[in-house]
């Protein structure tokens, strides 16, 4: 039985990420921080692929809450955690960095980091305590290597962080059967962005010359937590049309 929990799954990336998983016989626990009627409409459509899916409720950056959603899935007798996606991300403030509020940035780097960090660490207590061999998935973002300056330079630094927790992880979990990877995605149609139209303002500067869509990411994560990937690890995908 494979179970994964997702985080950040009630839209955008996180949300085509559950489809696609439940597509490929996953059973889930998505995560979510606000938006409780969407993330119920993600599980709706999971379960309508046949697979069992529960929701929780949690900040990732509480770690009360992170053991909350990684004890939902056996608790709901969906069996022991075998995959994470550590998707649940803000962008923080907005502009040159002389311009962005302290406490914005602070709530970024806290999410985007110390979330994922929490997140990966019950992963791995879980499937460490089942003996389950198993795979975390970071999302990280091609920002992570091209800085955003003037856009969200500190919002680059976090997820150059999530690249190095990832090539570290791998490292440290190899010996025990636990796969860590990354997917870097560049510019996707989602809400995450200040500017609803900033994808299609950025469209000129991608050498494919357009933004991504959510499932175009989902399906380098799938790919993660496949079989096809058991020699993968510690490796950062970029998907990012060529940026």
């Amino acid at each position: 039985m494979t179970v994964t929990v997702v985080t950040g799954a009630g839209r955008g990336i996180g949300a085509a990420i559950a489809l696609r998983l439940a597509a490929e016989g996953h059973d889930l626990v998505l995560g979510y921080r606000a938006d409780a009627e969407a993330a119920e409409g993600v599980a709706a459509k999971v379960r309508a692929t046949g697979r069992a899916c529960v929701t929780v409720q949690a900040d990732t950056t509480d770690v009360d809450d992170v053991d909350r959603l990684f004890a939902a899935g056996p608790e709901a007798g969906l069996g022991p955690v075998t995959g994470l996606v550590n998707n649940a991300g803000v962008p923080g403030p907005y502009g040159p960095l002389a311009e962005a509020d302290p406490e914005g940035l602070r709530r970024a780097v806290d999410v985007n980091v110390t979330g994922y960090l929490l997140c990966a660490r019950a992963a791995i207590r879980a499937m460490t305590a089942q003996g389950t061999k198993g795979a975390i998935v970071n999302i990280s973002s091609g920002a992570a290597t091209l800085g955003s300056p003037g856009e969200y330079v500190h919002y680059a630094a976090a997820k150059a962080a999530v690249d190095a927790m990832t090539v570290g992880l791998a490292k440290e979990l190899g010996p025990v059967g636990i796969r860590v990877n990354c997917v870097a995605p560049g510019t996707v149609w989602t809400d995450f962005h200040p500017d609803p139209e900033r994808p299609a303002k950025r469209a000129a500067t991608i050498p494919l010359g357009r933004a991504g869509q959510p499932e175009e990411i989902a399906g380098a994560v799938a790919w993660f937590l496949s079989p096809d990937a058991s020699y993968a690890t510690g490796a950062v995908l970029r998907v990012t049309g060529g940026m």
